[in-house]
């Protein structure tokens, strides 16, 4: 029997609509309308096509919208400038710096100066320090879409085996965390594991993040068990395809995400989510 699709446009809908309610409500009831800013530096292609979309679907779920373009030659200091102006600004309340940024721009120091409660992509190390302890502040966008995923899916996480391949601070280890958190049994595998195959046929619920095309076979996969793909890898031939084999795999999982049109509508549904939790944050304080 084949597995059953989890659909990532429609689930990403669902959300969109919840959050299109919901920042109606939080408009009326404030008077303040939500607003990311979006920074990016630089002409890189894909960077451009994401910030487009990003700003995009602000736009139809009622929020504000701003993208500041800086020259690929812009100083670090620059960039670190318009941080602080944003940070300062009470109309903006969600800032994101687009990655990556170019080489002589240390990443690290840029993530680590924008507010923790305007850091709507969860990486500051505040917020990745209070997912550890289980106290989801502002929350990595995609291993955050994989749970909204589950739960809108009507999957249960609680008791089950959960097996992440990856240890990335994007997705790896926020997902362990997260599924920690609603009781699953996790492991996080790598590239040091030992028998790496034999660990993830294990496990009820299996997360590839690897970045590797096409690495998770069907031997790999337990009868029945949920696949979440969050690869997204470009072949060759120009076809897109994730880090599980997909034709392969289906024959053998209970539920698997397709690349494209799985995670991806998620991570995107999941910025919007912080954006509105984030405005929240900045009134409550």
């Amino acid at each position: 029997m084949a597995a059953q699709i989890l659909d990532g446009k429609e689930i990403a809908g669902k959300l969109g609509e919840q959050v299109r309610a919901e920042v109606k409500a939080f408009t009326a009831k404030h008077g303040v309308t939500p607003m990311l800013t979006v920074v990016i530096v630089g002409e890189d292609p894909a960077s451009k096509v994401y910030v487009a979309s990003k700003h995009k679907t602000c736009v139809e779920l009622g929020m504000k919208s701003e993208v500041v373009r800086l020259s690929e030659t812009a100083t670090e200091e620059e960039l670190l400038a318009v941080i602080d102006r944003l940070n300062a600004d009470p109309l903006n309340h969600g800032i994101l710096v687009q990655l990556p940024v170019p080489k002589h721009i240390d990443s690290e120091k840029v993530l680590e100066r924008i507010r923790p409660d305007k850091d709507v992509d969860g990486f500051h190390p505040v917020n990745v320090g209070k997912l550890s302890i289980g106290k989801e502040h502002l929350v990595p966008c995609t291993p955050y879409g994989v749970i909204k995923m589950l739960e809108i899916s009507g999957i249960s996480v609680a008791g089950k085996n959960a097996v992440v391949i990856g240890r990335s601070n994007i997705v790896g280890k926020p997902m362990a965390a997260l599924l920690l958190s609603r009781s699953a049994t996790v492991t996080v595998t790598h590239s040091k594991t030992k028998d790496l195959a034999s660990v993830c046929a294990q496990a009820d619920i299996l997360v590839a993040a690897i970045g590797k095309p096409e690495f998770v076979t069907k031997d790999m996969i337990k009868p029945g068990a949920v696949v979440i793909d969050v690869g997204i890898n470009r072949l060759p031939t120009g076809k897109l395809v994730g880090d599980v084999k997909f034709d392969e795999a289906s024959e053998v999982a209970g539920y698997i995400t397709p690349v494209p049109g799985g995670v991806g509508p998620l991570t995107i549904a999941m910025l919007m989510y912080n954006t509105l939790r984030a405005a929240e944050l900045q009134l409550q304080n």
